[in-house]
């Protein structure tokens, strides 16, 4: 293997006409991702729904394809491709990202994972470290997500290493929505589960195709019940369980089924 200074010998070789090679591929390289971006974003706009999530999950796996190309192409212009002087290159390279880059050297596996693994998709709604919103765009380093109050979070995926993951939808067309209420024990049970059951049947947000559940819960406090419902439309979450909880509401004042409130040595049960 050669030495330090053997290292250094590598790279004085480098004519005029190599420079301007790996200039042009690195130019390329780069003309490509952003090709490969906006057609994307073109193609998503032609085929909404579930291809559109597809064909969204495909970006960063285009992206990762040329800069691999790229590699591919611009390291025999700079040195012979033997072993030895490919473990020189890239034993200093290691050592020095090791050092300096370390938490962006993670990110960048933990996006190759990601891409392996794909626990999480374009058009998916995913909770990380507490923020919850649907995943925009992934690229090698990082995701951006946009929350529901239209805010945009950069993630690295290096979160992935020491965080619990929650995603609601998992690539597909469907989404649970609840809507809580909490009751004085001192009712019908059985009447207001079906009041809340019609609530939901009753929804303009409704998907008919998936159950709807009326989760009955005695709690010290009182009586919890969680209504879970799907709604069309995955944008619709927010809108529909509004919908539920403004006319559970109005249903349960009808029949005077009085609120309770959880104290607060029981918020989180």
């Amino acid at each position: 293997m050669p030495k330090s200074a053997d290292l250094q010998n590598l790279l004085m070789g480098l004519s005029q006409a190599s420079l301007i090679q790996v200039a042009l591929i690195v130019g390329a390289a780069w003309l490509l991702i952003k090709l490969n971006h906006y057609s994307q974003s073109w193609l998503t706009n032609i085929h909404p729904g579930t291809l559109r999530n597809s064909l969204l999950a495909l970006a960063p796996i285009f992206q990762l394809v040329i800069i691999c190309v790229a590699i591919a192409l611009i390291i025999p212009l700079l040195i012979e491709p033997t072993f030895e002087n490919l473990a020189a290159i890239f034993g200093a390279l290691g050592l020095a990202l090791g050092f300096a880059f370390k938490d962006y050297v993670s990110s960048l596996v933990a996006g190759v994972v990601t891409l392996y693994e794909m626990p999480y998709k374009p058009g998916d709604w995913i909770e990380i470290n507490g923020v919850y919103g649907v995943v925009q765009t992934i690229k090698m380093r990082s995701l951006k997500i946009i929350t529901p109050d239209d805010t945009v979070v950069i993630i690295p995926h290096l979160k992935i290493w020491d965080q619990l993951l929650f995603n609601s939808n998992d690539s597909g067309p469907n989404l649970q929505c609840i809507a809580n209420f909490y009751l004085n024990p001192q009712h019908d049970a059985a009447q207001i589960r079906q009041m809340l059951y019609d609530v939901a049947l009753s929804s303009p947000f409704i998907q008919l195709t998936q159950p709807i559940q009326v989760i009955v819960l005695n709690k010290p406090w009182g009586t919890h019940y969680r209504l879970k419902a799907y709604p069309v439309d995955l944008r619709q979450q927010f809108g529909f369980v509004s919908d539920l909880t403004l006319r559970g509401k109005a249903a349960l004042d009808s029949v005077n089924a009085e609120l309770t409130i959880i104290p607060v040595g029981f918020v989180n049960n």
